[in-house]
């Protein structure tokens, strides 16, 4: 690299450790450290909100399964932002930023906790954070590390261990503060590389028509014509070729189109991509927490818009960019798709902007994908220590109420535990899609029930927002690990039981479990609710009337 490149990159890192350090001189209580003092700036917020939600998983992980599955991943940008983005801000961010205000919530866990009060919900929520958001910070992790390393040229294991040290100085420092002020800075860099991104890959393929028009070619060339009559039994698993026979199989008929309606590609883009991540987006404890940290209804209107334009631009750019990177490959690289020339799903982002892009723009979606990842991460970090602190610590030592020193302990103890998962976990096929839809989904199915009702439903009870909290933890984890073609064989708990990799046959073995596990888990809280005693009167006043 040179003095130039250098000189950027000091001058990021400084950038971020201002902010970091602005953030810890604002930080003067608990308020401060975990909901940001409650008066965020509304554009502050939405970036916030934004990048918080878009990750390298979605950059690197769901960019590189377009490659391979194609634009069909368009209804997921088209679900983020009716529901992750619409409907979370207009219908639930008021209500969540109102009672939380009145009970003096500070976490996810509190929230839902003092709305029913209840001291195993709270606990009950920190050990389901601690237990599955790991598996999500190390998807993360994976995609940011795997372009460091391959744009610098540096070792894996090294590149992971610098890029976990950095974000872990400023979280600790500065709290929620301090990681809204670095996810704007990051969401603005984010947004403009990918507006440069998605123009200069048209450019390349001769214009919008025309390179669709190639990519439906290069399918056809690339996929359809010389995998047609081979067997999968003949490749070798995991690999570019078996993964795209595999799509075939599936019924996928073209990067441009649709799989055939309920085959099994079907089931898994609609269920597992698109619904698993664009419902599992509302039970987020990391961003619920931002709404928590506007003073008003009118800062939440403000933010929608901003919150709107941000994800298109970062979900439908890069599964654009991610399926007409094929058609890339083909033209400029002796007629191989994107998979064939990348070597695996979760190389091809960061393998197409090292090849296919100007030096002076892979310069560029350096810092996209580092700002997509730390903002993430920090989100991520600094929820799994409140979740230490505040939701576990404080709940168990009633003696001590100073749990700062306790989260910011935490977060070191749960970066060190998703670092060493990303160190285990980075040669597994999709790993980096596979666990952001895995762990949106158990979200969904554990927290989304209780969630919304504790926000509109005033007789919602206590124990029926535990039982569906139960219900939806015990359904996911039984499917994921008995029944979903691909975690039940990779666990192998089914196959060591019961000698088969999943207890069901057929297509439903690619439904995912939120499908399944979120219609019992609200039924459970409707049911339960009703046959249970009431809560009290002067509670719900407590947690409704202003």
């Amino acid at each position: 690299m040179g003095i130039f490149e250098n000189i950027i990159i000091i001058l990021y890192l400084a950038v971020l450790g201002y902010l970091g350090f602005r953030g810890y001189k604002q930080t003067k209580n608990s308020e401060d450290y975990m909901v940001a003092g409650r008066d965020t700036h509304p554009f502050i917020m939405a970036l916030s909100y934004g990048a918080t939600f878009i990750s390298t998983a979605a950059i690197v992980g769901f960019g590189g399964v377009a490659a391979w599955l194609g634009n069909s991943l368009l209804w997921l940008t088209v679900f983020n932002i009716f529901v992750g983005i619409f409907i979370a801000f207009v219908f639930l961010g008021n209500p969540t930023r109102k009672m939380g205000y009145r009970l003096n919530a500070h976490t996810f866990p509190e929230l839902l906790a003092k709305r029913f009060d209840s001291k195993f919900i709270q606990i009950f929520g920190a050990l389901i954070i601690l237990l599955f958001m790991p598996l999500y910070a190390t998807a993360v992790l994976i995609g940011g590390t795997q372009f460091i390393a391959l744009y610098f040229g540096a070792d894996y294991h090294m590149a992971l261990l610098v890029f976990s040290v950095i974000i872990t100085a400023y979280v600790i420092a500065g709290g929620l503060k301090g990681v809204m002020l670095t996810d704007a800075l990051q969401g603005t860099i984010m947004f403009i590389a990918m507006i440069i991104l998605i123009v200069v890959t048209f450019n390349s393929l001769g214009g919008v028509d025309a390179a669709f028009t190639k990519l439906e070619n290069v399918w056809q060339m690339t996929v359809a014509g010389p995998l047609a009559d081979v067997s999968i039994k003949e490749l070798k698993p995991g690999s570019p070729d078996f993964m795209m026979k595999l799509s075939l199989l599936w019924g996928f008929e073209g990067w441009n189109s649709m799989p055939q309606f309920l085959s099994k590609g079907w089931l898994f883009v609609i269920t597992t991509i698109t619904m698993g991540v664009g419902i599992g987006v509302l039970a987020q404890p990391q961003l619920i927490v931002r709404f928590m940290t506007v003073k008003s209804k009118q800062e939440l209107n403000r933010a929608v818009l901003i919150g709107a334009i941000f994800i298109v631009a970062m979900t439908g750019v890069i599964f654009i960019v991610g399926a007409l990177s094929n058609a890339w490959y083909y033209e400029f690289n002796e007629g191989k798709n994107a998979l064939q020339s990348a070597g695996a799903i979760g190389k091809v982002i960061p393998h197409f902007i090292n090849v296919a892009m100007p030096k002076w723009f892979s310069f560029i979606f350096l810092f996209a994908l580092v700002s997509a990842a730390m903002s993430t991460l920090s989100s991520q970090f600094h929820t799994m220590g409140t979740a230490v602190g505040r939701d576990l610590f404080e709940q168990i030592n009633k003696k001590n109420h100073n749990s700062i020193t306790v989260t910011r302990l935490g977060v070191v103890l749960m970066i060190i535990f998703s670092v060493s998962l990303a160190y285990a976990f980075d040669n597994q096929p999709a790993i980096i899609a596979r666990s952001t839809s895995i762990f949106f989904a158990l979200c969904a199915s554990i927290f989304l029930p209780t969630y919304i009702g504790g926000l509109f439903f005033k007789g919602m009870t206590k124990a029926g927002a535990i039982s569906s909290m139960i219900v939806g933890l015990f359904v996911s984890s039984f499917w994921l690990m008995f029944v979903h073609f691909k975690e039940a064989k990779s666990l192998g708990i089914a196959k060591a039981l019961f000698d088969k990799n999943s207890l069901l046959s057929g297509d439903i073995i690619f439904v995912d479990a939120l499908v399944i596990a979120l219609p019992l888990s609200i039924l459970t809280a409707v049911v339960v609710s009703l046959v249970t005693k009431k809560m009290s009167k002067e509670h719900i006043e407590k947690c409704f009337n202003d």
